[in-house]
């Protein structure tokens, strides 16, 4: 399996220099095998693939000595090769319905390069707490502190740019480690009011990064606004916001990482909630009034958006990724389950209950239960994990 490890880089002023010369060139390429795919949809004379764009980069590299040719030649194949995948996700969200179409990409929003290990990079890894060296075609050694061991073999390495922060991504091909089985499987229903319960009855509550941060990011994005274009003040306070965009995203992703850890470690299978994020974001549709032309009915616009910004915040999709790579690591297995009615049936004699409030279901049967707890037993019987509630001591 394939892992990915982030480690902060400090490259010197020239090399930063360099490092932003390079982006800017792999941006060059990437906007312009862009152009050619448009075009050739524009008058459907050819169909335009990776292979056809990989084999006209001996051209371009001669014809731009100082520019192009100065890259790494199999960086370049890998950028087309990103250039691929993203219209591939074109194609396949254009079969299920609307899609836009690939965008080209500013100077200011072309953040990444990666690079085959032994061929245009190469990694010098060093004790945990030292400095690692990592040696990039057209930038130079850059210095990397490397607070956390590498195993496994390095395939391949990104430079990426975060505002004023750089990165070196390496991605390691390493074997699994399985963990020491447990004989316990659960599962997990997530929400928003509570971010995870386990069928167990634990209960994780939801951190909200992103609504503890609102007040001061909206206070951000006003002064931004009403400051002058172009001006140092301007670009201050657009440093100050992405360094607080930045601050909710580490943290959501940190706590995504421990709870996902802890799951793993204590549970040989967990069963998920398959859920599809952009249908449960999309906005309500409008309600034209049949009695007056161009007029509208209240469609709760106001309220799902701000349901909208709470699923968003719980990043349900970033965790149920993150622990299934932890599982598939440790040797734990994550079983994903429709999600439809999971709440308000009861687990014990699968009668519909009534529902009076968001956390309170009521069985015909069985009266009174948590509707998260429910929920997850739903999860864990439709896995084939029974109810996933521990035994009774």
């Amino acid at each position: 399996m394939r892992r990915a490890f982030k480690f902060r880089a400090y490259p010197t002023r020239p090399q930063e220099h360099r490092a932003v010369r390079l982006l800017a060139d792999h941006c060059d390429l990437y906007n312009a095998a862009l152009e050619e795919r448009r075009e050739a949809w524009r008058t459907r004379q050819v169909s335009v693939s990776y292979g056809m764009q990989s084999a006209q980069l001996k051209d371009i590299r001669r014809a731009d000595p100082q520019g192009q040719g100065r890259q790494s030649f199999s960086a370049q194949q890998q950028t087309l090769r990103r250039l691929n995948t993203v219209f591939a996700a074109f194609y396949k969200r254009a079969q299920q319905g609307k899609a836009g179409y690939p965008r080209f990409k500013p100077y200011s929003r072309f953040h990444q390069v990666r690079f085959v290990a032994g061929d245009g990079a190469k990694w010098t890894a060093a004790p945990v707490g030292g400095w690692a060296r990592a040696v990039f075609q057209a930038v130079g050694t850059v210095k990397v502190h490397q607070h956390r061991p590498l195993p496994g073999t390095v395939k391949t390495l990104q430079l990426k740019r975060e505002h004023r922060r750089w990165y070196v991504i390496v991605i390691a091909e390493t074997d699994p480690e399985p963990l020491q089985a447990t004989g316990r499987a659960v599962g997990v229903d997530l929400g928003v009011a509570r971010f995870l319960t386990t069928s167990d009855g634990e209960i994780i509550p939801n951190s909200k990064f992103l609504a503890r941060s609102a007040e001061t990011i909206a206070d951000l994005q006003r002064r931004k606004e009403r400051a002058r274009r172009g001006s140092g003040n301007r670009k201050r306070l657009r440093r100050a916001l992405a360094k607080e965009w930045r601050k909710v995203r580490n943290r959501r992703r940190d706590f995504h990482h421990k709870t996902a850890r802890i799951l793993v470690d204590t549970y040989d299978a967990i069963a998920v909630e398959e859920l599809h994020i952009a249908d449960m974001t999309r906005r309500p549709a409008p309600r034209p009034d049949p009695n007056q032309a161009g007029a509208f009915l209240p469609n709760m616009a106001a309220a799902k958006a701000g349901l909208n910004r709470a699923i968003l915040d719980a990043g349900w999709a970033q965790f149920a990724n993150i622990l299934t790579g932890k599982a598939e690591e440790a040797g734990r297995r994550v079983v994903f389950v429709n999600p439809a009615g999971t709440s308000i049936t009861c687990h014990t004699c699968g009668r519909e209950c009534a529902r009076p409030r968001q956390d309170t279901v009521i069985c015909p049967a069985h009266g009174q239960m948590d509707a998260d707890v429910n929920g997850a037993r739903n999860i864990a019987t439709r896995a084939g994990l029974g109810s996933g509630q521990a035994p009774a001591a």
